[in-house]
């Protein structure tokens, strides 16, 4: 179980777990990533070191609920005040680890628990995540004691300390009381050294004197039906305290002290409880990480159903505005009203052929130097585009926003911003519209540029045929009612029998084609860019789309390699 490659097949596990996003809010969220801080977390501070040097110095934690007995356990047990005990909670500051001179240099390094800092200050000093040694000649040689923070203490940070350092343990010396040996806490933390085959031994503390023996086979009774009955159990009086000291008397915990001289006295004892808790740790690997994979597989589909909230939305808004352009509702409004100014709207009423001489002429006037008014033509028309987009991409921000309110992910990830258009939608809309513009009149220089059609051309100018093309791709009269119908009728026929006159009906119906798919374009490019602020929320939360795979094959490798080392 020694083997150089299951150490590196661990670190590369534990590296592919910790670097798994778990952003999205899910059912299984909060455990998964628990779980994913307490693996990395454990391999970091146990597993690797312990693997890399299995003589090192057995570990024993000392730890338990607030007001179970540790510090002052810890205390008698050295027969010194190493650790700070008292009445007021949380009492225990910061961690204390006590070991013999000898090995004092197993600990000052960042062998075991390299995230927290080194002291060897005052007991009284608040330590915070500072593990503070103490070398103490009457611990045996090869044991050290750690006195831990209270696993239910009031402080997020101690109980989050205490959970590490357990899980950094050889040993687990859990301190419990007999008014308190059945609360949900502790049992919680000793099902998980059951699962973890963890080496345990639990201390009863302050146990009426007349019921340790009915206390006492009552717990060694609930440690059996849970699987613990392998734990060592001691139960220590309800004494007073030793004068002028914060310890009890020795004689109270001489059964804890003999013990635990035995173990560091005994080499091969000292390596079964190491072994067992080593195997258990790295046979609980599969179970944990396999839990991780499964919430990483569980968030990826909550992103593609984000994804696709956003994905539908958007398509809908790119259909409402093909629809528009379709539909001929684009001439509505400021168009027509420009468009009657520009050809006259007395000119409807005659004979198409006049109709077209008359909008020739207007043309040719403005080729001349004698202007007609084709820029306001063109500018109500680069409105109502605009207007029909802008209002598009609104309401599909809307309705996303509407769509993720309704999932739990989709709720933590909103903002107020992604409700609505992005502030510089609107300029990006201009912008693509009057590039719309200019690729028409492009269209028609091109197809005008041909020997054929070139007089013709100059007769009505690029920028006439091109203002003209553009009333084309959105001349129909669906969606227009009453005198509307007229107008845009109109406008549908004037518009096809100029272009045709110039390039003929053919290059006609191609023209408009790539006016209108090149506007289809555009506008689908411009909400796929408002699209994408949702996609890259939802990638800043969501796992990268192969973290599973990688952590499997992670796994896989890394039971290969501990097969391979037994």
């Amino acid at each position: 179980m020694t083997g150089p490659e299951l150490a590196a097949a661990l670190s590369a596990l534990r590296d592919e777990v910790a670097s798994v996003r778990l952003g999205l809010a899910s059912p299984g969220s909060a455990k998964a990533r628990a779980a994913q801080s307490e693996l990395a977390g454990q391999v970091d501070d146990y597993l690797l070191p312990r693997l890399r040097q299995l003589d090192a110095p057995l570990l024993a934690v000392v730890g338990g609920s607030t007001g179970a007995g540790k510090s002052t356990l810890v205390n008698t047990l050295v027969g010194d005040d190493v650790t700070e005990a008292g009445w007021l909670r949380p009492t225990t500051r910061g961690p204390v680890l006590v070991c013999h001179p000898d090995d004092e240099h197993w600990f000052t390094g960042d062998r075991v628990l390299p995230s927290l800092a080194r002291t060897t200050g005052d007991p009284a000093t608040p330590a915070g995540r500072t593990l503070r040694l103490v070398a103490h000649e009457a611990l045996p040689p090869g044991l050290a004691l750690l006195d831990a923070p209270d696993i239910d203490s009031v402080v997020t940070e101690n109980r989050q300390l205490a959970g590490q350092l357990l899980a950094a343990a050889d040993l687990w010396i859990f301190a419990t009381t007999a008014a308190r040996y059945a609360d949900a806490v502790p049992w919680d933390l000793l099902h998980t050294a059951q699962e973890r085959s963890t080496a345990l031994a639990v201390v009863l503390n302050r146990v009426p004197p007349e019921g340790i023996g009915e206390i006492g086979t009552h717990l060694a009774g609930m440690l059996a039906e849970n699987g613990l009955a392998r734990a060592v159990l001691f139960a220590v009086p309800e004494v007073a305290l030793a004068t002028g000291n914060e310890r009890l008397p020795a004689e109270v915990v001489a059964p804890i002290r003999e013990w635990l001289g035995r173990l560091a006295g005994d080499a091969e004892a000292r390596a079964e409880v190491v072994r067992s808790t080593l195997d258990g740790a790295l046979a609980s690997m599969r179970q944990r990480v396999t839990m991780v994979a499964r919430e990483t597989e569980d968030q990826l589909a909550v992103a593609a159903a984000l994804r696709d909230d956003a994905a539908d939305r958007y398509a809908e808004a790119a259909r409402e505005v093909d629809d528009g352009v379709r539909s001929g509702s684009i001439l509505r409004g400021e168009v027509l009203a420009r468009w009657q100014e520009f050809v006259g709207t007395g000119e409807f009423t005659r004979n198409l052929e006049q109709r077209v001489g008359r909008i020739r002429d207007r043309i040719t006037a403005f080729v001349m130097g004698r202007p007609a008014p084709t820029e306001a033509v063109e500018a109500a028309l680069e409105n109502s585009v605009e207007a029909l987009v802008r209002a598009s991409a609104d309401a599909a921000a809307e309705r996303t926003a509407e769509a993720w309110r309704h999932r739990p992910a989709g709720r933590t990830l909103l903002t107020r911003e992604l409700g609505a258009s992005s502030p510089g939608f609107r300029e990006a809309a201009e912008r693509e519209i009057r590039g719309w513009q200019g690729f028409v009149l492009e269209l028609v220089a091109q197809e005008g540029g041909e020997k054929r059609t070139r007089a013709r051309l100059a007769t009505f100018g690029t920028n006439g045929a091109g203002l003209v093309l553009m009333l084309a791709v959105f001349a129909h009269t669906g969606g227009l009612t009453g005198a509307e119908v007229l107008v845009a009728g109109g406008t549908t026929a004037v518009s096809h029998k100029l272009l045709e006159a110039v390039f003929g009906d053919s290059a006609v119906r191609m023209l408009a084609t790539r006016a209108r798919a090149d506007l289809a374009e555009r506008v689908e490019a411009l909400l796929a860019t408002e699209e994408d602020r949702y996609a890259q929320v939802i990638a800043e939360a969501a796992p990268d789309p192969e973290a599973a795979a990688r952590l499997r094959t992670a796994l896989e490798n890394y039971e290969r390699a501990r097969r391979a080392a037994r």
